[in-house]
């Protein structure tokens, strides 16, 4: 299975709301590194327990209006075009880096000013 089919898989299981599908193609000691870059979740165990929380960790009105994946040598990059209700249209993007066929981060780049303001 190619990276962008996991990671694909991965979008898929969090539209549907299966978070332990979800945390499976993680590696334990995984890193998710938070939009504004200062903070940080260690372990596959707190990011399945900060996916409880996704409603107050996204916009009000948060919904993916598109999404693309490109591939490079042990990463995944995925572009997602983004609406909320206070922000129209936006993109954020989101690196996954892999070991073997596990993430072990995932890095989320995104206007933090903008962010901050769809909520």
């Amino acid at each position: 299975m190619s990276l962008t089919n996991i990671v694909q898989r991965g979008w898929d299981a969090l539209g549907a709301g299966d978070f332990d599908g979800l945390v499976t193609d993680y590696i334990e000691e995984m890193i998710f590194v938070m939009p504004g870059q200062t903070d940080l979740l260690k372990g596959r165990g707190p990011f399945r327990e900060a996916l409880n929380n996704l409603g107050g960790i996204l916009p009000p009105g948060f919904e993916i209006t598109g999404l693309r994946n490109i591939e490079g040598d042990n990463e995944v990059v995925s572009i997602i075009e983004w609406k909320s209700s206070k922000i129209a249209d936006s993109q954020l993007c989101v690196l996954f880096r892999f070991k073997g066929d596990k993430i072990y981060e995932e890095h989320w780049f995104i206007d933090t000013e903008q962010w901050k303001s769809a909520f």
